[in-house]
C-alpha cells in the first residue's frame, strides 16, 4: 500500500518585529494585558514591498533542500493563503515559476487557519491514488496587510510567516489519520468583492478587507473543535495519548491552546508552542512550529505527533503523523 509521509519542512519570517512595546505605541494596551489575554510577545512583519509569495517561495526552498528533492521531482505545489498577491494567478503558480518545477501542476486553496492539515491530507489523497509522487504542501500569509491596527482586541494577534513541507509517496508509516470539518459560522471575515454595511461597522477602521473576528464565540467554538479533532484521529488509529510524543497546535492564542489542551488530558510538556514569538500566523502557524520542533531535537524519526488546528470558515482540522 502506498502511504505519504513529510519528507521536508521549512520555515520563514520577516526580519521586521512588533514587539508588545511597539503595540502599545499604537493602540489602547499593554504589555501585561496582551501577555495574559493572548500569550504573544512579538510577531513578525513583512515589509510594504514583501508578499505572500515572496514568503511562500523562501519556506519551500528550505523544505525542499531538507527533502533532498530537486524542484523537477515535484508533481504538484498547493499553497494555502487568505492574502494572496493577486486573485489570479494562484500563488502556488508564482512557487512554481520561482523553484523551477516545471513538472508540478500547482493551485491554491483556502482553508484559513487549519490548513496545513487540509493540505496534507489532499496530498496524502492524490498520494495514496497513485497520482502523484512528491507534493509541496505551502502555507503562507501576510496576515498585517490584512490586521485593523485600531482594533486592539484583534491587532495584537497576528503576524506573518510561511512553511513548506514535502510530502512524498512511501511504504513507511507517516501520514496515518486525518480529520476535516467544517461550521459556516461568519465568525472570523475579511471581505473581498462583498460590499455589507454591516460587516463594515464591525470594524473599527471601517476597512471591509481588514480580519474581523467575534472573539468569545471563536474561542468556543476552537477549544471544542481541537480537543474532538485530535481524540478522532486517535481512535480512528487505535492508539492513545500514550503514544503522542508531541501536539502541534494552531498558535492562536494561549488561553485557547491552554483549554483545549486541558480538554485533551494532557500536559504542556507534550505541546509545543511559537506562539510567544511569532503570534498567530494563520495556516503557517502549525509547519512553522514543525520546523522548529525538528530542528530543535523534539521530533525523532518513528515519533508519533499530532497536528491540530481550527480557522475561519469555520473549519477544523486534525491530522496524526508517524516522522
Amino acid at each position: 500500500m502506498i502511504n505519504a509521509k513529510i519528507t521536508g519542512v521549512g520555515g520563514y519570517v520577516p526580519e521586521k518585529v512588533y514587539d508588545n512595546a511597539y503595540m502599545e505605541s499604537i493602540v489602547d494596551t499593554s504589555d501585561e494585558w496582551i501577555i495574559r489575554r493572548t500569550g504573544v510577545k512579538e510577531r513578525h512583519i513583512s515589509d510594504d514591498n514583501e508578499y505572500t509569495s515572496d514568503m511562500a517561495i523562501k519556506a519551500s526552498q528550505i523544505a525542499l533542500e531538507n527533502s533532498g528533492l530537486k524542484a523537477e521531482e515535484l508533481d504538484l505545489i498547493i499553497l494555502a493563503t487568505v492574502t494572496p498577491d493577486y486573485f489570479t494567478p494562484a500563488c502556488a503558480c508564482l512557487v512554481q515559476k520561482a523553484l523551477g518545477a516545471v513538472n508540478a501542476a500547482a493551485f491554491d486553496y483556502n482553508a484559513a487557519c487549519s490548513a496545513f492539515v487540509t493540505g496534507l491530507t489532499i496530498a496524502k489523497q492524490f498520494i495514496a491514488a497513485g497520482t502523484y509522487k512528491n507534493v509541496l504542501v505551502v502555507c503562507a500569509d501576510t496576515l498585517s496587510k490584512a490586521t485593523d491596527y485600531a482594533d486592539r482586541a484583534t491587532c495584537v494577534l497576528f503576524g506573518d510567516a510561511a512553511g513548506a513541507a514535502v510530502v512524498s509517496a512511501t511504504e513507511e508509516n507517516g501520514i496515518m489519520e486525518t480529520e476535516l470539518g467544517s461550521d459556516g459560522d461568519l465568525a472570523i471575515t475579511a471581505l473581498a468583492y462583498r460590499n455589507s454595511d454591516e460587516e463594515n461597522e464591525k470594524r473599527v477602521s471601517k476597512r471591509k478587507e481588514t480580519i474581523w473576528m467575534a472573539g468569545q464565540a471563536v474561542m468556543k467554538f476552537a477549544v471544542k473543535a481541537m480537543a474532538d479533532a485530535s481524540l478522532r484521529v486517535l481512535e480512528k488509529s487505535g492508539l492513545s495519548w500514550d503514544d503522542i510524543t508531541l501536539v502541534i497546535p494552531h498558535q492562536a492564542n494561549y488561553r485557547i491552546v491552554d483549554s483545549a489542551i486541558k480538554r485533551m488530558g494532557i500536559t504542556e510538556d507534550k505541546v509545543f508552542l511559537t506562539l510567544e514569538k511569532y503570534g498567530n500566523t494563520s495556516a503557517s502557524c502549525i509547519p512553522v512550529a514543525l520546523s522548529e520542533a525538528v530542528a530543535e531535537g523534539r521530533i525523532k524519526k518513528g515519533d508519533k505527533i499530532i497536528l491540530v488546528g481550527f480557522g475561519g470558515g469555520l473549519t477544523w482540522g486534525a491530522a496524526l503523523l508517524e516522522w
